[in-house]
């Protein structure tokens, strides 16, 4: 941790039963975890590896910066290397002028304020259906040259390198993320000084950005605590400092913060930390409250109209809420938000297709492996049954595949006949097939340089 930070001036067969979408948050059933690696992971030691690396790119000392920096204080690390393989000038470039990109995807920002998306956006068409958000690619390099930044958002959703590495710095902090790119032309600001709700990592990519870091307004705010730029502007000034291509600044969420380019473009990435918080965890358990018929009651009748009565219902229910959290098993809890985490996650999937039409072809001889960013929360329900939480759905199986499962994903790579002393052959090829299938595990035919 380095604040305050001088400005620096250079520059028969068991078959599986079938999967089902996750719409929403996952349910409160309660859950017997099996905790396998990391956590509830099941995903053995190459997820956390995986965490870990990613997390080394940012900061200093990452045990360190878990255990005394995050969400505490900023943290500013020098040569940390190039983030280029992450998003380059270039690979911006093809985005903005040969992609198609639409609204929401990237949006213009001058003098601190957003620029109407009518002024750089155009009509297009996709067969018989017509919109009115596709990139109109002069307007936005014109706005770019006089003096506007173009923010690229939610690149972890559709760039694949920050799909891959956010969802690996995930499994190190344990909080989903999301990725927006800033290009900034030369003397130029991007936000006017303001508070974000979540934690950021800066990484610069290229050229040289001047910070400037004031203390909060508001500590480790919430989402309704939204940024009032007069305040931000007038709070005191803890540091400035210009990021160089390869330096990275993190920065709790609620510090204010601007930036600015003095010479030469700047590109950076913001990476947010869209944290789990207390309050997150608090409001999950009124909710489960619900399930109560005590706290489904209705105030009397004329409760606005009489304060003390009004005063009594509210006493009695908040007795009533302290004998029922008693009566709560934090550990239900602690499950269900957990695995929310894994119900979050983007399954990455490259080569599936591939892995799809050969499933066919999986025998005893095939090599399977566990996706190396395919960290999965596992656990049990109360009819025995094994459920696999996988991101964009969960899978159930029957409760006795469990030591095959947990062998597949906790260990190296194996044969589909390793699993012979657990299950016979029909039964072991179908769950691998299923598996496989899932996006849960991929072939070693089917591994890619990626590591998907």
């Amino acid at each position: 941790m380095t604040p305050p930070i001088p400005r620096r001036t250079s520059t028969a067969p068991t078959t599986p039963t079938a999967s089902t979408p996750i719409p929403g948050p996952p349910t409160a059933t309660p859950t017997r975890p099996i905790r396998s690696g990391a956590g509830n992971s099941g995903g053995g030691p190459g997820a956390s590896d995986a965490g870990r690396d990613a997390l080394a790119r940012c900061v200093d000392d990452p045990a360190a910066f878990l255990t005394t920096v995050f969400g505490a204080a900023p943290h500013l690390r020098r040569d940390a290397g190039s983030f280029a393989d992450l998003l380059s000038l270039d690979d911006v470039d093809r985005a903005l002028t040969g992609s198609g990109l639409r609204q929401p995807a990237f949006r213009v920002v001058r003098d601190g304020e957003p620029v109407d998306p009518r002024s750089y956006t155009r009509l297009g068409r996709t067969g018989r259906h017509q919109f009115s958000d596709l990139i109109d690619t002069g307007r936005v390099l014109d706005l770019f040259a006089g003096g506007a930044t173009v923010v690229l958002q939610s690149l972890h959703r559709w760039w694949p390198p920050l799909a891959r590495f956010c969802g690996d710095l995930e499994l190190a902090l344990g909080h989903p993320l999301q990725a927006n790119a800033y290009l900034t032309p030369p003397g130029a600001a991007g936000l006017a000084p303001h508070h974000d709700t979540h934690d950021v990592f800066v990484l610069q990519v290229a050229g040289i950005k001047h910070w400037v870091v004031r203390t909060p307004v508001v500590a480790t705010p919430l989402a309704h605590h939204r940024s009032i730029h007069a305040l931000a502007a007038a709070q005191p000034v803890l540091f400035e400092t210009d990021l160089d291509a390869g330096d990275a600044l993190y920065l709790p969420r609620g510090f204010v913060h601007s930036a600015a380019t003095q010479e030469g473009t700047s590109l950076h990435l913001t990476l947010g930390v869209l944290a789990t918080t207390v309050h997150d965890v608090l409001r999950r358990v009124i909710d489960r409250a619900g399930d109560d018929a005590t706290f489904r009651a209705s105030l009397p009748a004329g409760y606005p109209f009489d304060r003390d009565a009004a005063v009594r219902s509210v006493k009695a229910a908040l007795s009533d809420l302290i004998g029922w959290l008693e009566r709560l098993d934090p550990g239900d809890v602690a499950d269900e938000v957990s695995e929310q985490f894994f119900a979050r996650r983007t399954p990455l999937l490259d080569g599936q297709l591939a892995e799809m039409t050969a499933l066919d072809r999986i025998d005893d001889a095939t090599v399977v492996r566990r996706r190396a960013r395919g960290a999965v929360a596992v656990s049990g329900d109360d009819h025995g049954r094994l459920r696999l939480t996988l991101g964009d759905r969960r899978l159930i199986l029957p409760g006795a595949l469990e030591p095959a499962v947990r062998r597949l994903l906790a260990g190296p790579p194996l044969r589909v006949g390793d699993l012979a002393d657990l299950l016979d052959a029909d039964s072991r090829q179908v769950l691998v097939r299923r598996l496989v299938r899932e996006g849960v595990l991929r072939t070693a035919a089917g591994a890619g340089t990626n590591g998907g």
